[in-house]
Order: C-alpha cells, then structure tokens, then sequence
C-alpha cells in the first residue's frame, strides 16, 4: 500500500471510516480529522518505518507519532487499523463507554499505537521531543513525528518546546502544524492572529517546509524532503495548509464541523461523495 493511487484510495476509505464512527458515536470532530486524512495515511503506509506486529509503548529502533490534538481521534484510530494494529471492526466501538478507542487517545486501555494521552492541547510536541532526545541518546535512529493544530499554537507551552527544539539542535523530529487557519470558535485570524507562523518557527532555530495536506502526491514529497533534512542540526516543522472538512462538500470552508458529529442523513450525504474503496467496517 504504497503507491500514490494506493495511498488516495486508503484516504478515502478512512474518511469514510470518520464519518461512521463519528455519526454512530453522536459525538466526535470530523472537520479537522478530514482535512488532515492524507497527512496520517502517508505517513503510516509510506513515510514511517514502524512494526504495528510489535508495538512498544518505548518505540525503540522505529519511528514514532505523537497526536497532539487528540480531538482527531477518529482519524488515527481508522488508519491505525487499517495498518494493522488492532482489528477494523473495533472502529464500531468509537467513544463508547469502557472501550480502548476513547474520544481522545489514552493508554490507559492499552490500545496499540498510542504511546500517550492527548488532547489537552499544547503537549505534544513536548512529548515528542522528548522521546526524539531519548533516541538520540540512545543511538537510535528512528524519527519522531508529531501532529499539531494551528489554533493550539496559541498555547505557551508549544513555544517553550519550540525554544528546546531549536536551541538543543534536536534533528531527529519533524513536526507538522494543520494551517487550516479555524478553530472551534472561528477564523483563527479572529479569536488569536497567528502572524508569520514560517517567520516564528525559523526565528526559534526550525527548518521549515511547506505543503498542501490535501493533495497526496505533495504530502509524500514534502515528507521525503522532511526525513532528508533530518540530522542537519534543526529540528523540522513542516506548515501543511489543509481544508477543514476535506472531501465533504457542506463540511468545508466553515469552522462549524470542528465538533459536530453528522446525523443519519447528514452521513448518507457526505459518504455519497466519497466512495467505498476498501470496505467499510461492520456497526
């Protein structure tokens, strides 16, 4: 599952998969899980050198992924099933009462894949750079990823962690930022301006590169350039620009799918323009 034909159809399958566990659940965040679908599914079908047969919270000798805005769960539980960690049809069980797939991702479950608790925004990459300064200390030569939202940069302690990156020189991570410039409450231009965000992130010692998170074959390029800049004496961000509710034609361009699962007709609407690829799970 590694061609780029390949790697659309994967992505369109998953996006599927939101929509369904989000409606089932009645509960979820399918406008930023849309947008950032291509990004996850590259990175574990194309970009990652990861063992899903046997997964270890430490992650030694692979790479690794943080999910720092948990709220997009159901975007990497669908795709971590669909590469092998855990059975497709859990998917049914998505933010429901005693079960491993939480609304945000947690390990106390056990889940594999999930190496943290997320969604308390701003930690991430915290944690990210932790585990790559434990790699290289180490030796070992597996790269840390790390998703974050761009209205959670607003959140101080992602500069803190942007100062630790640069200044300690800590080139085994790529770190990306969903620019989809929307948050829960609105524009992001309007609740918090993010201003120069490529001028912030180079000022702070960041090599910085910048993509289109919704068209596949630019991701995967964009990720290749990222892993070749690696062990260069910066850390790398990558400012991946996305739509919000990609693939859906009613949830894009507005920040009112941030949190707002699709009812039943809803749902029959939004899988009408995405075709069934790889076979939906089983509710």
């Amino acid at each position: 599952m590694n061609s780029t034909d390949n790697l659309k159809q994967l992505a369109t399958q998953v996006r599927r998969d939101i929509l369904r566990m989000i409606n089932h659940a009645k509960s979820g965040h399918p406008g930023g899980a849309l947008g950032c679908t291509d990004l996850l599914v590259a990175l574990y079908n194309k970009t990652m050198n990861h063992h899903p047969e046997k997964f270890s919270l430490d992650g030694s000798g692979e790479d690794v992924f943080f999910l720092s805005n948990g709220h997009l769960s159901a975007l990497w539980y669908s795709v971590l099933a669909r590469a092998g960690y855990f059975e497709i049809s859990e998917l049914s069980t998505f933010r429901f009462l005693n079960t491993r797939l939480q609304g945000h991702p947690a390990t106390e479950e056990g889940l594999p894949g999930i190496r943290i608790a997320s969604g308390s925004l701003g930690q991430g990459l915290s944690a990210g750079l932790g585990m790559a300064s434990a790699k290289k200390l180490n030796s070992d030569k597996g790269l840390v990823y790390v998703l974050m939202g761009d209205g959670e940069t607003q959140e101080g302690q992602v500069w803190e962690a942007a100062t630790y990156g640069g200044g300690k020189k800590v080139d085994n991570i790529i770190a990306i930022i969903d620019y989809n410039k929307k948050q829960i409450d609105g524009p992001t231009d309007e609740v918090m301006p993010l201003l120069d965000m490529k001028a912030k992130w180079e000022a702070f010692g960041w090599l910085v590169l910048e993509m289109n998170g919704n068209i596949m074959d630019e991701v995967v390029e964009t990720l290749d350039t990222a892993k070749l800049k690696t062990g260069k004496e910066k850390p790398v961000m990558i400012l991946m620009k996305t739509e919000m509710g990609m693939g859906v034609d009613f949830m894009m361009g507005t920040h009112k799918w941030h949190g707002s699962p699709p009812n039943d007709e809803q749902l029959e609407l939004a899988l009408a323009q995405l075709e069934e690829t790889l076979g939906d799970y089983k509710i």
